[in-house]
């Protein structure tokens, strides 16, 4: 099976399902991440001001993070950070549809749109858009929306839709790769009591799992499950190309 993980932000695939990623992964799928935005120039008043030794920093970064999971490949976009809403949805939309045509995949994890952050919930707009059913030669069977520490919680649930999670997943083994994933991002990580900090994303973890009777685990909102007659419908789909 191959997964696709759409992140707006180096960090976020992490964050979002850094657990799931490595548990797929010692499982012998395919898991890809594809990233959105460049992240950390929204840090300075000009998008011209980030450093470009920073931005190819956070790249290294990411890969370093991807390696400690155990993924296949990272992609990148460059859209400015924390200005999706500037960039125009159609340009979110067109590198997605390019990842999807590339990658095939039967899975994908993306954003929550109630975030808020506003890089998130256009990125969710973008993959939802790209992925429509029939829209193109990919069917993506299985769509699914995770939580991001410190922007999905600090909406307090006054962003509708609020993230309503239906999946949980037993990332009781794999929880401190994702916590060493997340350590790979040197001006990412932040100490306790921070959202992103080692000790709270092991809370976080533990709080979905009493919720479904385990340890650890991180927790997925179904937002679109297409359950084709015979073979997944991205498999039925590579088979008529082979």
């Amino acid at each position: 099976m191959t997964i696709l993980i759409i992140a707006a932000h180096p960090d976020d695939e992490v964050l979002g399902c850094g657990g799931t990623i490595a548990r797929y992964v010692a499982e012998q799928h395919d898991v890809h991440i594809a990233i959105l935005g460049e992240g950390i120039s929204s840090r300075h008043e000009r998008r011209s001001e980030a450093p470009v030794a920073d931005l190819q920093q956070l790249q290294v970064d990411a890969r370093a993070a991807a390696a400690a999971l155990g993924v296949r490949s990272v992609s990148f976009s460059g859209l400015p950070d924390n200005r999706f809403d500037e960039v125009g949805l159609l340009n979110i939309i067109k590198p997605v549809e390019e990842w999807v045509e590339t990658f095939r995949p039967d899975a994908i994890y993306t954003h929550h749109p109630g975030d808020l952050n506003v890089d998130h919930g256009m990125t969710f707009r973008a993959v939802l858009t790209a992925t429509r059913p029939g829209a193109s030669g990919v069917t993506v069977p299985d769509l699914y929306a995770f939580e991001v520490p410190s922007s999905t919680d600090w909406a307090f649930q006054r962003i509708v839709p609020t993230f309503r999670p239906s999946v949980f997943v037993d990332v009781t083994s794999w929880l401190e790769r994702k916590v060493a994933a997340m350590q790979c991002y040197e001006s990412e990580r932040r100490e306790a009591p921070h959202p992103r900090s080692p000790e709270m994303l092991r809370a976080v973890a533990a709080r979905w799992g009493s919720m479904a009777g385990i340890p650890c685990a991180e927790a997925f909102e179904l937002i679109r499950s297409l359950r084709i007659e015979g073979a997944s419908a991205a498999q039925k789909t590579n088979e008529k190309l082979s």
